[in-house]
């Protein structure tokens, strides 16, 4: 069968579908029912058009009523439990794709900083603020070039740079309002700031330092912001692009999930400050010990965000069939 004519053969029902799921009375017996149907749609899908729109399209719409059916089953474990177990990694497979793309917009930014802080000698000043650059130079020529992570009481250092950190969260996701595009601007300027901050420290022949010594926290903490960054576009692109749905259905349903994201990122900003404020200081700690906790950071990220959501979604995909 071509594509075009199971489209048209079951165009209608995946509407009942979208229908169903904005009505918050729907019965549970029908959503059963029709995910029935849902499940052997998708599976056809895969199979005969593995790559095409029409199965992505199927594969979220199964997840959104996977979730809507089973969330209030009584043997299910409490909510918070089931939110990190499976809703949360679930938004990450969804949106798997507007996360990539806000990765792709932060690495080329931060090429851009480091290009262009090697191509004009004043641009690390102008981005990073001749305060900050003084200061700097000032704690290189003491031997001390990350001393900046001393300067602060730990607890007071936590607290600020936490709340800092999930302000900044927020405003790349609320930036997606201003059509996705502010969210992009926030990614930019972000990228910039630490391309220009790490050639900064490659002029002084430092580079390896400061990348073993930031990263520490930054593992964490950068990677947070942009997925806080990929929520944004989640947002923007839902008004921009509803779909089957209509705009302000994708709308409601593109900052609901965006906002799931962003709530999900504030354990990992927690432990990303106490990184910063109680770890990040001992500067001459081994190198093995710093790239220990930077990798162990990056595989968490890579797992949780990454291998682990697909994993959940092949095992329900063979429980279904």
């Amino acid at each position: 069968m071509q594509e075009i004519t199971f489209l048209h053969q079951n165009a209608s029902k995946w509407k009942r579908f979208e229908t169903l799921m904005a009505d918050q009375q729907a019965d549970p017996d029908t959503l059963v029912e029709l995910f029935i149907e849902l499940t052997d749609d998708l599976s056809y899908a895969r199979t005969f058009y593995p790559d095409s729109k029409t199965t992505q399209y199927l594969n979220g719409l199964t997840m959104h009523v996977h979730q809507k059916i089973y969330k209030n089953k009584k043997e299910e474990k409490s909510r918070i439990v089931t939110y990190w177990k499976e809703e949360l990694p679930g938004l990450f497979y969804m949106y798997r794709n507007p996360l990539l793309y806000a990765a792709i917009i932060f690495v080329v930014s931060v090429s851009i900083g480091a290009l262009s802080a090697a191509n004009d000698v004043g641009f690390v000043r102008l981005i990073l603020g001749d305060g900050y650059v003084n200061m700097t130079l000032e704690n290189i020529n003491r031997g001390d070039p990350l001393a900046v992570y001393k300067t602060m009481s730990q607890g007071s250092m936590f607290f600020m740079i936490t709340l800092n950190n999930i302000k900044v969260s927020f405003y790349a996701f609320t930036a997606g309002l201003i059509f996705s595009f502010g969210t992009g601007l926030v990614l930019l300027y972000n990228g910039i700031m630490l391309g220009a901050f790490h050639y900064m420290f490659f002029e002084e022949g430092l580079l390896g330092q400061s990348i073993r010594t930031i990263w520490i926290h930054g593992a964490l903490e950068i990677s947070a912001i942009v997925i806080a960054g990929g929520a944004g576009l989640v947002i923007g692109n839902s008004f921009l692009f509803p779909g089957t749905y209509t705009r302000l259905e994708s709308f409601q349903r593109g900052a609901r999930d965006g906002m799931k994201i962003v709530i999900g990122l504030i354990p990992i900003f927690i432990v990303a400050g106490i990184l910063e404020s109680f770890v990040t200081r001992y500067t001459a700690m081994p190198l093995w010990l710093s790239l220990l906790i930077i990798t162990g950071s990056f595989t968490f990220i890579f797992w949780y965000v990454g291998l682990y959501p697909r994993h959940l979604v092949k095992q329900e995909a063979s429980y279904d069939e």
